[in-house]
């Protein structure tokens, strides 16, 4: 084990992403946000740390902030040769200054794997809600039905700056996608779609394919069009459109607390799985 003598905290460089890379392919103790862009990516972005031994890497933690205001913690690894609490103390506490020299903000963490709850927890984070999974498999597809000159259409890259302000509008800071992160999300969407009213962008879904089937990654409604059926209507949209490719099996996951969102995806055949996820959040 190394003593704290050897430790150096400093900040990492484009040069640390083979270091890092490695790191999250061998090291015991992984954190990875839930991202439409890869931790590594982010190097480059303050707050982003690596921790030294006699001039090995052996931990790094990143938590750029992405939306403004929100600094989620993207990427924390741990190689396993000093204590987690320790790696996690000495980085944690270099992010924080920063965080503080760059101005005001929300630090959260969706915590995946149960090692990560007391290293937030130690460093006074609390979590106030979690994330839930739901999933559809089989059935009926449901009816399509829209608002009288609303359509619903595939999404153009030139719908993003559009898309990006109803999603700051629907969702509070801390979950809203910026403009970058939609335009990094768009690519990796399978039949990423828009609702149109008179040419203008009032609700969008981004989703995901992956081994299981589709996962659907975001749902967004302007919130003057919200209980009017329009997120039903995208969502209803999807699973026709997987279907008619032969995938039935459909996820998605809402906050806890989100009823409106719960009660949306049961309505559409969603069953809720026995996964929770853990917000953690605190002021910096």
């Amino acid at each position: 084990m190394s003593t704290r003598a050897e430790l150096k905290v400093r900040t990492a460089l484009i040069a640390d992403t083979h270091p890092i890379a490695n790191l999250i392919q061998l090291s015991p103790q992984v954190h990875r946000h839930l991202d439409w862009r890869d931790p590594l990516g982010w190097i480059g972005t303050p707050p982003f740390f690596v921790l030294e031994s006699q001039g090995q890497t052996i931990a790094a933690l990143g938590c750029p902030p992405d939306p403004p205001s929100i600094a989620w913690v993207r990427l924390f690894v741990n190689s396993g040769k000093i204590a987690p609490e320790k790696s996690w103390e000495l980085l944690w506490n270099s992010s924080r200054e920063e965080l503080k020299k760059m101005g005001q903000y929300v630090a959260a963490a969706i915590v995946i794997k149960d090692w990560f709850h007391d290293l937030l927890k130690a460093s006074g984070f609390a979590s106030q809600q979690s994330i839930v999974m739901l999933e559809r498999d089989g059935g009926n597809p449901p009816s399509l039905v829209l608002e009288n000159q609303v359509t619903i259409r595939s999404m153009r890259t030139f719908d993003l700056p559009a898309v990006a302000k109803v999603d700051g509008l629907a969702f509070d800071l801390l979950w809203q996608n910026s403009l970058p992160v939609l335009e990094r999300a768009f690519p990796q969407a399978i039949w990423p779609s828009v609702a149109d009213y008179h040419d203008e962008v009032v609700g969008y879904q981004l989703s995901t394919r992956n081994s299981l089937g589709v996962h659907l990654s975001r749902l967004a409604v302007h919130p003057s069009w919200q209980g009017k059926g329009l997120g039903y209507a995208l969502v209803a949209d999807l699973i026709q459109k997987a279907g008619k490719s032969g995938i039935t099996h459909l996820t998605v996951n809402t906050q806890n607390d989100n009823a409106e969102s719960l009660a949306l995806y049961q309505k559409l055949d969603f069953r809720e799985t026995r996964d929770r996820y853990p917000v953690y959040q605190m002021e910096v």
